[in-house]
């Protein structure tokens, strides 16, 4: 067993969230389809792990997570109402459902419930990250997000999907763009695809192909690598991955060059001037 982490979040935070959330922003849903569709699959993947942990999968996805753990933690009558009121037009029923079941589960946390050791001890946070970038879904025989179609599955699938291990909304904001993308790896000897020497997409939209690498500026940029590579010019390979390898890269590398721009500019000399400073003078 394991206690909650110290940084949960307040079922009133979750609350105040939800109460934030742009239910009908089809324009966010759009620009953000591909991180909603990484979201939800996390979310899918999230709640199978814990539906497979506690034996029970009776309503899963969109179940009460915090009834099952610790029947007895609830909320203060006066708060329920308050979410009551805050999804009264939230569609579909299992959308409002699992809002709920959001804000009990950080009741839960706040209560210092201990919890079983290998599932996420945040199933919903990759929801209500997806919720927060435009707005929830309907259920039809996929999940729509009003942009992507997202097969829902079963619990045995969804336990097999590669993690999202990073939910930052810079590295979401880095996985989403217009049409169909497909991401690739650039490996050689010494970069092999769980560390690779470089990050490269190609999308296609409405029959045009966009071609961009992830670059040092820490955004997407032209690149003529994989049309030159076609053409045999293939000293350097590359291998298709998935978005969740691709998100891995993209944090590692804004990690990586914040970490060492936070170095470039801390003081090293006698008067406390950066190295920039210092070079002005």
């Amino acid at each position: 067993m394991r206690s909650p982490a110290s940084g949960r979040m307040s079922c009133r935070a979750v609350l105040e969230r939800l109460r934030c959330i742009d239910w009908g922003d089809a324009a966010a849903a759009y620009e953000h389809a591909s991180s909603r569709a990484l979201l939800m699959r996390e979310y899918l993947r999230r709640t199978a792990e814990w539906a497979e942990a506690l034996g029970d999968r009776e309503g899963w996805p969109f179940f009460d997570l915090a009834e099952r753990v610790a029947p007895g933690v609830g909320l203060a009558p006066e708060l329920a109402a308050e979410v009551d009121e805050a999804l009264v037009e939230v569609a579909p029923a299992s959308l409002r459902q699992a809002c709920r079941a959001a804000v009990r589960w950080a009741a839960l946390r706040e209560a210092g419930t201990e919890l079983p050791s290998g599932p996420s001890v945040e199933p919903y946070e990759p929801l209500l990250l997806m919720c927060e970038r435009g707005g929830g879904y309907f259920v039809e025989q996929f999940i729509d997000l009003n942009g992507v179609m997202v097969p829902l599955g079963t619990v045995e699938s969804n336990l097999s999907t590669p993690p999202l291990l990073t939910l930052a909304p810079s590295t979401l904001d880095a996985l989403d763009g217009e049409g169909a993308l497909t991401y690739y790896a650039k490996i050689d000897e010494g970069h092999p695809r769980e560390r690779p020497r470089g990050l490269v997409r190609r999308r296609t939209d409405d029959d045009e192909t966009f071609d961009e690498a992830f670059t040092r500026n820490l955004r997407w940029e032209p690149t003529e690598y994989l049309r030159l590579y076609d053409l045999g010019h293939n000293e350097i390979d590359h291998v298709e991955i998935t978005a969740a390898e691709a998100a891995r890269f993209i944090e590692d590398a804004v990690r990586r060059l914040s970490a060492a721009l936070r170095a470039y500019r801390l003081p090293a000399y006698g008067g406390g001037r950066s190295p920039v400073s210092a070079r002005g003078k």
